[in-house]
Order: structure tokens, then C-alpha cells, then sequence
């Protein structure tokens, strides 16, 4: 009945099976119902009726008048003329379902090829609006690994608070060709090919993480000049921006925050220092060879001076100096001595022999006793490996330093003209990952 009703006849093209459906809205309203479960049935009895060419209820219009109230011209003027392309193009499909209709040839290449560019520009949209830090940091402990920062919440509040200035940076390349003079009074570079804060991102993942320039202008999909461009501005940016926070702590902060520890041991310290070295290319230059060679490390390197408070914080931070520098030398020249006072206490190790510095500001050197007789005494044990246990501390602060994996490998000399900025930079973003305590 429901095949006689349709006005489909099986035959070749045509197969009854259990596939075979028919729309509902084909039915009469009360032939179509909804089960309790929400399925929706029909009654065993009911036949299709409802369709476009069983409306008898007014005389059918010709075919020309048809077409033409379908086209909104006069088919017989269009037939005419001979745009028969035309007017097949412009007649709506029929009203009635055409379950056995044949795409045209062809049509369902274009239609694939359309889709596949429509995938295409939703990519590349996907990738303009989405920074790509936010494909890569998800979670805190993604904030961890490739920006230093210990979570989102820190990175964010840090982020609201350079990004005011930093939507303002004028590029390395253009300040260079302007001038220190003036750059002050230049515009912002042009329209970026990065978000700024993929910018940023991009330097993170150059000293956090340690990526070469190369991979980096694959991933971001740049050359590797703006990859170099972007990684020099940021060193100098953060640089400016930092260097303008008080780190050093005065002596009342200190005590307010030192640890139960040293105020048992040692409660004049005011600041824990020691010198660290970064491993750099060998110059071909006998001279700056010898300058970079560092006995102590059997390699060139450079050389930078720490200060961290008792309770952990970085206080101080040198810039690099050549690897073959003393510990003495680089502690007067770093500017070091001018921040003490009368009666400040400067724990280090047994080689900084800087305590005639020390004496001119009359502050003191704490560093644990050299041994004159065959053994330490009682007191002079105690006090070595109390000394010991509290001066841990700097070389811990050090090592989360060096936990920016720019510093793993060896330092290419052509960050010479940066790489101050970048290790002073990476010192004080040390702060942001919260207390160093004690063991």
C-alpha cells in the first residue's frame, strides 16, 4: 500500500528493503505519535497521503505559468534568447522528497574539493585567533615546563602586568636604525606576524626550554631572522622592566622574613653570595681566549655574581663577566659592596676572600673556619656545618637558574650582545616561582 501511495514501482534503480524509509510528514497528523520512551512511531494502519502532486484541491497551473512564477520573468522571453542554461540554473528544486535523485557528473568532486577548502581556511583562522600558547599550556604544570612560571594564575598576573607597555615595543632592527635618541619618541612597529604574546611565548621557549632559533621558525611558521629579531627584543624589553624592580631588600625585610635557622646561627646575615659560570664557545681570538678560559672549569666561559636574602629570594645579580675574572674581582667590580651597611653580615664560601672589601662599608664576612690545627674543634664544627647547611641555599637558588635550558648547552658567542640581558632576566623571573625553603 505505502509503494502504491508513493507511485514507486520497484525495478532496477528501485529495491524495497528493510532501509526503505518515508518521511513523516507525509503521514496525516494523528497517523504520527511518540512513544513513551521518546521513539517516534507510526500506526500499523496508516497510509502516506500528503504530497505535492496529490493536492487536488485547485486547478494545477500550466508548466510556463509554473516556471515563470518560480523564475519572476516570463519563461517564453527567456526561451527565446535561448538561455535555457540559465533558466534550468535558477528553477528552484521541487517541493516533494526525490529519494532517487543522481547527482549530476562531476558534482560530487566539486563538492569535495569545496569542502577541502573550507577545512583550509578554518585552519588558517584557527591559527590567526588561537595563540599558540594557549595550544601548547593547558595546565599548570605545562606553565611549569615552558615558561618557568609554577602555574597559570602567576604567568597571568604577570602577563596583565608588562602587557600595557609591551603592546608599545619597537623591534631591535628598527631601534638600531633610529637610534637611542630616538626610539623614544618612535611609534610602535608595524603590524606583528605574531600576537605579542606569542612573541613572548617564543622567548620563553627560547630560554626556558632551550629550542634553537631554527625549530622555533617552524613552529611559529617565521624565518629565522624574526625569530632572532623577536628573541633580542624581549632580552632587552624584560631587561628594562625588570631592572626596574627593587630587588635588593633592606635590612628590615630581611629580618622580617629570615628563616627560624639563621636567626639561631647567624642573625646579621643580610645577603648569601657566590659566583656561577656559564660554559661559552671558544673564540678564535688568542686574547678573548684567555680572558674566557676558566682554570676552574677547563673550558671558556662567563661569569656572574648572586645574591640571594635568607629567605630565598634573589637580591642580586651581576652582570657576566669573563670566565678567568676572580671571585674578588668580580664582587668589587659588580657594584656589590656599595648596597651594604654597618654591621651587615656577607655568608659565602671559603674562596671569597673579599672580607678587606667587606671592612670599607663595615659590614662582615661569614664563611666557615679554616682548620689551623689538626682537627676542628667542637665549636668550629658546629659552626662549619651550620654555616654549611644555611649557604646551601644559594646554590639551590643557582641551580633553579640554571633550570632555564638556555644555559644546558654551550653559549654561542653570537649571543654576546644579549646574553647579559637574558641571564639577568631569567635571575630575577627566579622569583616568581615562589620560596626557596630550607631543607
Amino acid at each position: 500500500m505505502w509503494v502504491q501511495a508513493v507511485k514507486r514501482e520497484e525495478g532496477p534503480l528501485f529495491k524495497v528493503t528493510k532501509c526503505t524509509y518515508i518521511c513523516s510528514a507525509h503521514f496525516e497528523e494523528g497517523d504520527v505519535f511518540l512513544t513513551p520512551g521518546g521513539l517516534k512511531c507510526v500506526r500499523k494502519d496508516a497510509v502516506p497521503c500528503h504530497f505535492a502532486w496529490a493536492n487536488r484541491s485547485s486547478r494545477r497551473k500550466s508548466p510556463y505559468a509554473r516556471a515563470t512564477e518560480r523564475l519572476g520573468s516570463d519563461v517564453r522571453e527567456i526561451a527565446e534568447n535561448g538561455d535555457e542554461v540559465e533558466m534550468a540554473a535558477a528553477v528552484p528544486a521541487v517541493s516533494d522528497h526525490d529519494y532517487d535523485a543522481r547527482p549530476p557528473a562531476g558534482a560530487m568532486d566539486a563538492a569535495l574539493r569545496r569542502i577541502d577548502k573550507l577545512e583550509a581556511a578554518v585552519r588558517r583562522l584557527s591559527l590567526v585567533q588561537q595563540p599558540q600558547l594557549r595550544r601548547f599550556c593547558v595546565s599548570d604544570e605545562d606553565f611549569r615546563y615552558y615558561t618557568r612560571f609554577p602555574s597559570e594564575r602567576i604567568f597571568s598576573l604577570f602577563w596583565q602586568a608588562i602587557e600595557p607597555s609591551a603592546s608599545s615595543l619597537v623591534y631591535w632592527s628598527k631601534a638600531q636604525r633610529m637610534g637611542v635618541d630616538a626610539v623614544s619618541e618612535a611609534t610602535p612597529s608595524p603590524q606583528r606576524k605574531l600576537p605579542i604574546i606569542d612573541e613572548y611565548f617564543m622567548y620563553s621557549l627560547r630560554t626556558a626550554v632551550g629550542l634553537k632559533e631554527k625549530v622555533l621558525a617552524d613552529m611559529f611558521g617565521v624565518s629565522v631572522s624574526t625569530v632572532s629579531r623577536v628573541i633580542i627584543t624581549w632580552a632587552n624589553y624584560l631587561y628594562l622592566i625588570l631592572g626596574s624592580m627593587p630587588i635588593w631588600m633592606t635590612r628590615d625585610q630581611v629580618r622580617r622574613w629570615m628563616p627560624p635557622k639563621f636567626k639561631v646561627y647567624c642573625p646579621h646575615v643580610r645577603v648569601i653570595v657566590d659566583c656561577t659560570e656559564l660554559r661559552c664557545e671558544t673564540p678564535t681570538a688568542l686574547t678573548l681566549h684567555s680572558e674566557t678560559y676558566s682554570t676552574y672549569k677547563s673550558h671558556t666561559t662567563f661569569k656572574g655574581l648572586v645574591g640571594v636574602s635568607p629567605s630565598g629570594a634573589v637580591t642580586f645579580v651581576s652582570k657576566l663577566y669573563t670566565g678567568a675574572i676572580s671571585d674578588k674581582e668580580i664582587t668589587k667590580q659588580s657594584g656589590f659592596i656599595g648596597l651594604l651597611e654597618q654591621g651587615d653580615g656577607v655568608m659565602a664560601d671559603k674562596g671569597f676572600l673579599i672580607e678587606p672589601l667587606l671592612e670599607t662599608v663595615g659590614a662582615s664576612l661569614i664563611i666557615p673556619p679554616f682548620k689551623h690545627r689538626a682537627q676542628f674543634s667542637r665549636e668550629e664544627t658546629e659552626r662549619t656545618q651550620a654555616i654549611a647547611r644555611l649557604r646551601i641555599l644559594v646554590e639551590r637558588v643557582i641551580r633553579r637558574i640554571k633550570e632555564y635550558h638556555i644555559f644546558d648547552s654551550t653559549l654561542p658567542l653570537t649571543l654576546s650582545g644579549s646574553i647579559n640581558q637574558i641571564w639577568t632576566n631569567c635571575c630575577v623571573l627566579v622569583n616568581f616561582q615562589g620560596p626557596m625553603e630550607l631543607g
